[in-house]
């Protein structure tokens, strides 16, 4: 396909709608982060058994990217580069930390990078952040440190549903005070994510919602299970529970914003940290290769949306390849404020209105431990440890089922060096994850599970 020539066909006349005038106050930004969800369990992405209309509805409403992709195939250094709008391997946050009481005393997003909530504050923005941190747990690194104004959720990188006090070292907080939550934690989540936009109404806000869902535990209550009795796979129907649980919270909160008369000037993401990790959660990558924790397109391309609708028309497609990098510099964009020169990502929106054809990124990398990635167009090479370099043409084979590396020779030293460039370019970890450093994937996932044999695509 010709990806240049994509914003003349399907963009230009799908998504320009001209620019509002005389709006009052700076556009609203939402940025809504799921756990663990696989590129396939939206209906928007070609999931059949769980309905997710409020979530789909983002898609209806604005764009939806059939490339969009994640820095790192686990949760705390994806997380890393979305707060920064840089490749987290820059500042050695290659791997996830483990468990709070066993976390390397150095794992925390670094003080000297700079998070696009502080950002959004310089540029006027009331900020607050409602679920799962991840990148650090000394109170140095705690969000109210970090740009956000207000928290509600953990620090670490999974909790309990059901139970607030079931992990100690990692307990429910409301700013840095622990609180003994009844709720479901989903519900929850949303509940507090709507109160802080009901709080926030009468000024520009910038709400950052990283629900755990649909992360393991496999946990979830009657009123959601009940909705999938036909679902006889135990783990699938849990599965599927916690999904509609989001979904629902997903349309509360977009609820609030319409109710208040925000939604034209909101600018909503809708992004899920990683691929999922299909035999631990039945989560589906469908049609791609692999699961969370490998560079294989299942573990690092996810469902991403846009909605803003001022400024872009609904119902459109955009296949050029963007990363979630991009969020920072496009949310500081339209708030007016400053992004700095040393970004990966970019500002998105004159991709989206045609006020430029140009691709938002010409490569975008990968490294994790042993394996690493790079894409150039539709070409995508990938290297496990010691094995040869796979070379894979993504336009035609999004499986990456026919390695072409033997036949196009040239592409592959081509692709090599641009990784080795910037490779070069990036620390060494400053720490190690106890349980999985990059190794073969489907080898395991971060939080340990046994070994398991790599399948493609589904369970």
């Amino acid at each position: 396909m010709d990806r240049r020539g994509f914003l003349q066909t399907s963009i230009g006349a799908a998504l320009a709608a001209p620019f509002a005038r005389g709006q009052a106050r700076k556009p609203n930004v939402v940025v809504l982060f799921a756990d663990d969800l696989g590129y396939g369990d939206l209906g928007s992405y070609g999931g059949k058994d769980i309905p997710t209309p409020n979530i789909d509805s983002i898609a209806r409403n604005g764009v939806r990217f059939t490339n969009g992709y994640v820095s790192c195939p686990v949760c705390s250094p994806t997380r890393a580069g979305l707060m920064t709008g840089r490749y987290q391997q820059r500042f050695g946050h290659e791997f996830n930390p483990g468990p709070a009481q066993q976390a390397q005393g150095d794992f925390s997003l670094p003080l000297s990078e700079t998070t696009i909530a502080d950002r959004m504050k310089a540029a006027g923005y009331a900020t607050g952040i409602v679920g799962k941190w991840h990148l650090g747990y000394k109170p140095e690194y705690h969000p109210m440190k970090r740009g956000f104004d207000e928290f509600f959720g953990f620090l670490g990188g999974a909790h309990s549903y059901l139970d607030a006090k079931a992990d100690q070292a990692n307990p429910i907080l409301r700013g840095t005070k622990a609180v003994n939550e009844t709720e479901y934690l989903t519900d929850a989540f949303t509940r507090e994510a709507v109160a802080f936009i009901e709080r926030h109404k009468q000024s520009p806000f910038f709400l950052y919602l990283p629900y755990n869902a649909v992360h393991n535990p496999a946990q979830a209550t009657e009123k959601y299970l009940s909705r999938f009795g036909q679902i006889k796979d135990e783990k699938r129907r849990i599965h599927a529970a916690k999904l509609s649980s989001m979904d629902d919270g997903i349309g509360s909160v977009l609820g609030k914003v319409r109710e208040l008369g925000l939604e034209e000037n909101t600018l909503i993401f809708f992004i899920s940290d990683n691929g999922g990790p299909t035999r631990q959660t039945t989560s589906k990558n469908d049609p791609l290769s692999g699961f969370k924790g490998d560079v294989l397109e299942g573990g690092i391309r996810v469902p991403f949306l846009l909605q803003w609708k001022s400024k872009l028309r609904g119902g459109a497609r955009f296949d050029q390849p963007v990363i979630a990098l991009d969020v920072l510099p496009t949310a500081v964009a339209v708030a007016g404020g400053s992004a700095g020169s040393n970004l990966d990502g970019v500002d998105l929106m004159p991709h989206l209105t045609g006020a430029t054809r140009k691709s938002p990124h010409d490569l975008l990398y990968w490294r994790f431990g042993a394996q690493s990635a790079v894409r150039k167009g539709d070409w995508k090479l990938v290297k496990i440890g010691d094995a040869a370099p796979r070379l894979y043409n993504l336009a035609r084979d999004v499986n990456e089922s026919k390695d072409v590396a033997a036949s196009e020779p040239g592409k592959v030293k081509e692709l090599q060096a641009a990784y080795d460039a910037w490779n070069r370019q990036l620390m060494e970890p400053r720490w190690k994850n106890q349980r999985r450093t990059g190794a073969q994937p489907g080898s395991r996932s971060e939080e340990g599970n046994r070994p398991r044999k790599r399948r493609r695509g589904r369970d």
